[in-house]
């Protein structure tokens, strides 16, 4: 009796591997492509988008901190100091720069606890928006975007005199905050700079003002 057996199939390894090596290097290719395009467009959209965001966020919370305290504690009568002549005349508007520098160092120490939270927080950004279509905007998966603090807040007052009548001046104060954050998304970061203008105090005064006579701090 004869008996047959079959004969092992070869090659078929051979056909397996050049397979799989194409399907690794396929993944490899499609996977780098989607993080180029994923540094090059889709972050720098994403940082864009969150720096409108943030930047809004990070001057209300400025801007409320801000007038909190000097409403709370400014009085125009115990920072500003004005002198006259016999006549009535301004010659001298002296601030108390001690007064001043506790006022801005309670600022500056509020909003570095409230945008230390806020970035903390951060913005979370629809891949939707890369879509251009604002029926999109709200839809896909969001990237959080985190924001921090680089330094200190610089702080520095300006004010202006306007006429309110005859030998009467109108009297502003403002006080100028700038601030640079970063925000920091998976494989990148921005620098943005902040400043804010707030007017902390707008008062009458009576009297002739000269050019001259003008002394704030800063």
């Amino acid at each position: 009796m004869r008996y047959y057996t079959e004969k092992p199939r070869r090659g078929k390894n051979k056909i397996q591997i050049p397979n799989t090596i194409f399907v690794i290097i396929a993944i490899v290719v499609a996977f780098n492509s989607f993080l180029y395009l994923f540094q090059k467009r889709i972050l720098p959209t994403v940082l864009d988008i969150a720096e409108i965001t943030m930047k809004a966020e990070a001057i209300k919370v400025i801007n409320e901190e801000t007038m909190r305290i000097y409403e709370e504690n400014f009085n125009y009568d115990d920072i500003m100091k004005i002198e006259k002549d016999s006549e009535g005349n301004i010659t001298m508007i002296r601030s108390d720069t001690i007064k001043q520098n506790k006022l801005t160092a309670e600022v500056v120490l509020a909003c570095n606890e409230k945008l230390q939270n806020l970035g903390e927080l951060g913005a979370k950004v629809p891949l939707g928006y890369m879509t251009n279509n604002a029926f999109f905007y709200r839809m896909g998966p969001k990237i959080n975007v985190k924001m921090e603090q680089i330094g200190n807040l610089n702080t520095s007052y300006d004010s202006t005199f306007e006429s309110a009548g005859i030998n009467q001046v109108r009297h502003k104060i403002y006080l100028n905050i700038d601030v640079k954050m970063r925000l920091v998304v998976p494989l990148a970061s921005k620098d943005v700079e902040l400043s804010c203008e707030i007017p902390v105090s707008e008062t009458i005064i009576v009297g002739k003002i000269p050019d001259t006579a003008i002394n704030i701090g800063r």
